[in-house]
Parts: C-alpha cells; structure tokens; sequence
C-alpha cells in the first residue's frame, strides 16, 4: 500500500541502481524495500503550481542540508507506508519506466502518448480516497518527515542503511513464499542462500554480503503481485489512511504478506508497534526529500500518485509473466 509509517509487508514491492524520487517516493509508501519504481525525471513535467500554503501543505520544503547519495533499495521490506513512496518489504532498485510515462502523461510532456489507457484503474471512492490522501500528505510534513529528519541527524547514513537491510532481511519469508507460490523456484532457492549467507557473515543482515561478495540478488516479491500473476484484477483504486495508495488485489495481498512477517508472531503488541514504526522512520530517513520532488512536479498529487501506483504495480506484474 503506499505513505508509509508503520512498517509492514505492503502490497506496494524491483531494483534500480540509482533510484529516482518518484521511484523512491514509491518505496516509501510500498516500499521500503522495493526498488521497482521507474526512473522520474522532475524536468519533464509541469511544476505543481498550487499555493504551498494550500491542503498539499508546505510543498516547498524540500530543502535539506547536504546532498544524500542515492540508495539502493531492497524487495519485501515491510513498511507502514503513508503515501506509498516504497512498498513494505521492499526497497530495491527498479528499472520500470512506468510512473516516468505517467507523470509526463499528466503534464502533457514528452512521452504522454505512449502510456497505455488500460493501465487507468478505477476510482469510484475518489472523493474519500482525496480525503485520506490530503490526512496522509499532512501527517508526513506535519509528523514524519519531522521526526524522520532529527533521526537523520542523529544516526550516520551508513547505520541506517544497515538497518533496513537488517529489516528486509527479516522479511525473506515474504519474498521465498511468494517466489515459490509464482513458481520461482531459483527465486526462492536466492532467498534461502541470501538468508544463510547475510544472517551469518553479515551480521543479521545489516550488510549485504549475498549482494556484494556472490551477486545473489534479492526477489521482489509479494503476494499482491502473487495475485495478479494468478490473473486477479486490481477492480479500484484505495487511498487508505497510513498505510497509503493501494486497491483491492493488493489490500488482499499486503494481509497476506502481514501473516507471512515474523515480526507478526515473535513480537508482541506494544514491541512490535515499535518496532514497526522504527523501520518506516529509518526508512523515510534515507528518502527525505523525494515525496516533495513528486508532489511539486505534478499537476494534481492525488491524480499523479494513483496513476504511478498503478502503473508501477502493473509492471512489477508484467515483469514476472
């Protein structure tokens, strides 16, 4: 599902080397451990012209000291996604071109008439979707962009990247049940050596070790994608508060991937909220700054971030047929 605050496995799951911000912005949402995202190139659309004062909130603020160097992200990390930047469990690199198209699609820019109508979902809820879209807009500038940002200041880049390989790597049940549910079975053999490898040399899998030392790349993989793999459709479109964009294939499949998240059955209650709420931190930690490049490229948000979403979940679906 999409912008991200409590970490689960959301249905919203690639992997680029260098992610874009509307990539990003993707992982944050579904993200934090997909990397699926298209490329998104600011310049090729129009600016978001609405008053920054207005309900987009400070649009502006996008200015943040230093440059952060691009991070790759990785597949299946489970995420509490606000808007859907990154699907939880999921924060890889992605080579998709998909949400690239849709925003020139928006702007009227180059590229516009190659994006495939089909690609349009349902939006019979939109009214209540842009109600919950503007609650997630406000509670990422007014609560965790905030508090993202101090964390940022306080923890180096280097730990906090070893801490979202530490969470994507607890979610390898994800990724090795939904690789074997889509038949994937050298998919699922990667998961099960990265597993081994990343837990013992790689200190519980803050260092990719499977990656860097055997390029044995991560599977992005989740049930939501399971089920269009399996030819069910995404029937609408949901903005849910939170957990951010998603529809109901993948509503459906992010309750599946919670079930198959260790954290769900060895953390209690109280921990395990806690702990949640730390991996959507460390993870928008490392993305500060991408969600307000997207929001101020396009001509309406709610339209832009729909129309990505759909168009990077169908992708992700495309890919594995």
């Amino acid at each position: 599902m999409a912008l991200i605050f409590v970490t689960f496995s959301s249905p919203c799951f690639a992997e680029p080397a260098s992610p874009s911000p509307a990539e990003n912005a993707l992982a944050l949402w579904r993200d934090p451990a997909d990397s699926s995202n298209p490329g998104f190139n600011p310049s090729r659309a129009e600016p978001y012209s609405n008053d920054p004062a207005g309900p987009g909130g400070p649009a502006q603020e996008t200015s943040r000291p230093g440059p952060e160097p691009s991070l790759s992200s990785s597949p299946g990390e489970a995420v509490i996604v606000l808007w859907q930047a990154p699907k939880p469990g999921e924060t890889s690199d992605s080579k998709s071109t998909g949400p690239e198209l849709l925003y020139a699609k928006e702007s009227g820019g180059p590229g516009a008439e190659d994006t495939d109508e089909e690609e349009t979902i349902a939006d019979p809820l939109e009214p209540v979707n842009r109600i919950f879209f503007e609650f997630n807009d406000k509670f990422y500038f007014w609560a965790l962009k905030p508090v993202s940002s101090v964390y940022r200041d306080i923890l180096p880049q280097d730990l906090r990247v070893g801490i979202r390989n530490l969470f994507s790597n607890l979610l390898t049940p994800i990724r090795f049940a939904n690789c074997l549910l889509q038949g994937e079975f050298k998919g699922a053999g990667n998961e099960a050596v990265r597993f081994g490898i990343n837990t013992t040399f790689g200190f519980l899998g803050m260092i990719d070790q499977a990656k860097d030392k055997f390029q044995i790349e991560k599977e992005n993989r989740d049930f939501g994608q399971t089920l269009g793999i399996w030819g069910f459709q995404p029937l609408l479109y949901i903005e849910w508060p939170i957990l951010g964009p998603s529809n109901v294939r993948d509503t459906v499949g992010f309750a599946g991937d919670f079930l198959l998240d260790p954290k769900t059955y060895f953390l209690d209650w109280p921990v395990s909220l806690i702990v949640r709420s730390t991996e959507v931190v460390n993870n928008t930690s490392l993305l500060i700054g991408d969600y307000e490049s997207l929001k101020n490229a396009a001509i309406d948000p709610y339209v832009s971030k729909r129309d990505a979403y759909q168009d990077y979940r169908q992708n992700k679906i495309k890919k594995r047929k």
